[in-house]
């Protein structure tokens, strides 16, 4: 019992995927296409709408032509770390990528994000839906100057959310499922 006993997943675990939590790490705002994001202690969230001062509020930016609801962006800081230690292995591009630099809003920690497609979740007194996953563009490979940046960020690039409930957000608050 003990082994075999040690390898199956807790009960709550393998009946709900969703049993996670997370933490904000970063905001990032700019007031317009290809200007420099600037961080935020704190950001204030409109439903429906985006955050203040940001280009996706503000209609200043610049998006692909397909429909989608981009509100607010965010990425997981883990894809930044396995960039930096040049996974995936192909295109094996090893790149430092700053919060500040991959132009989402939010940088998160501990948070699924491809799971978060449809669905509900909070952030501090935030409540999002997740839109669609986001592509890399190549903008930001000629930006950075990193070649292979826009293969390494295929499939894991962020994810796009709309604002059901608006509020204050800070670094450090909570992110959890709510579906």
């Amino acid at each position: 019992m003990g082994v075999e006993h040690a390898l199956r997943p807790r009960r709550e675990e393998s009946e709900n995927p969703m049993t996670w939590s997370g933490e904000l790490l970063h905001i990032h705002v700019a007031p317009a296409a290809s200007m420099e994001m600037e961080e935020l202690a704190e950001g204030t969230l409109v439903a429906g709408r985006g955050i203040e001062g940001d280009r996706y509020l503000l209609g200043t930016g610049s998006y692909s032509a397909k429909p989608d609801i981009r509100e607010v962006t965010l990425i997981e800081v883990e894809v930044l770390e396995a960039l930096a230690m040049g996974e995936p292995k192909v295109p094996g591009t090893k790149a430092t990528l700053e919060p500040i630099d991959h132009r989402r809003n939010l940088t998160t920690r501990g948070v699924p994000l491809n799971h978060l497609v449809g669905r509900r979740f909070k952030v501090g007194e935030v409540v999002l839906k997740g839109g669609r996953m986001n592509f890399p563009c190549k903008y930001l490979e000629e930006l950075l100057g990193i070649e292979g940046l826009y293969e390494g960020l295929l499939n894991r690039s962020g994810l796009n959310c709309s604002i059901e409930v608006g509020g204050t957000i800070r670094p450090g608050d909570p992110i959890v499922p709510l579906d």
